[in-house]
């Protein structure tokens, strides 16, 4: 708990490049939530099915996935300050044109390419701010995890309040908020030194040779297929208004926030990453089934609880794999992320598909069993993303000095 307090306080001590990366990644992650609850009025808007209106999730993973080996090769080239621009350039113009397409199929492409720059920023944002934060990486991943959990929080509510108008507006103003935090980077953000040595687009799949950074990764990878399953499927079995879904999933976001941000560290501290996460994995897929089963009502109550479970997850898989493998953290990070968005990508294509071969509660029997599989991987691979951890530590801590040190 000390460490967390520590770890807390020092999110509110931050630098003003920092901050503006901070708040440029909350936007991005509002880009991922930000359709949920217009998902039907824009399957009414372009005459498209439920598993066609998906393909907007699977389009941007798809591209997110296989960019993130891509955005070591350009940040070990030209900077992570450059990077970082290079990446909202690509959100503002694809999100822009994403709101003025005239059909299902243009809407998918611009959501690609909006997913190549999202992947350019994620990633860098990460390494930028474990490198610039005060306090070390604890605060830095703690604060990095509240971006995430503020964007998933405000992006189905900016897509209620906006997409009632229409289905476009949200898309345009995605575009507006990424160009402010364009200038913000800009202003704000010096140049970071460029590493010593150029990252090779292979490099994140050699890391994967890590057993440990490897367990996380294909843990992570059945527990976002679970995960996706919930945000890009259930807005199609609730059928609410964009106001009321908009709502359902502003709550599901406060409690990712909450639980990713003030609840798994201190359960990290008390019980250790393996058991939170093995126990949050497993009832994630009871809340999961209870959701594919449940009523209307039993439904919404379930599909907000699994917010508390996904940040806790969100928290310790990124803190298992910036610190189990003895690569460089973007290295690591760009590999664990290569495996895990394949399932983001999987989840919102075959969802509507295991709907039409069965019936609409199997996709959520899928979703728990691949929850219950990353829990498994968990136990049996606990020595690896335990031991390991604890003995790169110290090189971490030093490579956080120096990091923080040059910039």
């Amino acid at each position: 708990m000390d460490s967390f307090d520590a770890g807390a306080g020092g999110i509110l001590r931050q630098p003003k490049a920092v901050w503006a990366t901070a708040g440029a990644s909350v936007v991005a992650f509002m880009g991922i939530g930000l359709v949920d609850p217009i998902l039907p009025s824009i399957a009414r808007g372009l005459d498209a099915t439920a598993g066609q209106v998906s393909l907007l999730f699977t389009s941007y993973f798809l591209i997110t996935a296989v960019a993130m080996l891509l955005t070591g090769f350009v940040s070990s080239r030209i900077g992570g300050r450059k990077t970082l621009l290079l990446g909202l350039a690509f959100v503002v113009v694809f999100a822009g044109l994403a709101g003025t397409s005239g059909s299902v199929a243009q809407l998918v492409g611009f959501r690609a390419g909006w997913g190549l720059g999202n992947a350019l920023f994620v990633s860098t944002a990460l390494a930028v701010i474990v490198g610039a934060a005060a306090g070390g990486s604890a605060a830095a991943i703690l604060l990095y995890e509240s971006a995430l959990g503020l964007g998933m929080a405000c992006g189905p509510l900016l897509g209620a309040v906006l997409g009632d108008v229409s289905w476009r507006y949200p898309f345009f103003g995605t575009a507006t908020l990424m160009a402010i935090g364009f200038l913000c980077i800009a202003a704000f953000l010096k140049e970071q030194p460029k590493p010593a040595r150029k990252t090779s687009v292979l490099d994140p799949i050699r890391a994967l040779g890590h057993g440990g950074l490897a367990s996380a990764a294909v843990s992570a990878f059945f527990y976002n297929y679970t995960f996706f399953t919930v945000l890009a499927f259930t807005p199609f079995v609730l059928n609410m208004s964009p106001y009321r879904s908009g709502a359902v999933f502003f709550a599901w976001g406060v409690l990712l926030a909450v639980f990713s941000v003030v609840v798994a560290p201190r359960m990290q501290a008390r019980l250790g990453s393996p058991k939170v996460l093995g126990g949050s994995l497993v009832l994630l897929a009871a809340d999961v089934l209870a959701l594919g089963y449940g009523n209307h009502t039993v439904a919404i109550v379930c599909t907000i609880l699994s917010g508390a479970f996904i940040g806790v997850n969100n928290t310790v898989y990124t803190e298992l794999a910036l610190g189990v493998s003895d690569a460089p953290r973007p290295v690591a990070s760009a590999g664990y992320n290569f495996v895990r968005w394949f399932a983001a990508a999987a989840a919102p294509y075959f969802a509507p598909k295991i709907e039409e071969w069965t019936d609409i509660h199997i996709p959520f029997v899928v979703a728990a069993v691949t929850a219950v599989l990353g829990a498994a991987v968990v136990a049996v691979r606990r020595r690896a993303l335990t031991q390991e951890a604890e003995e790169l530590e110290p090189r971490h801590a030093a490579e956080d000095g120096v990091t923080a040190f040059a910039n």
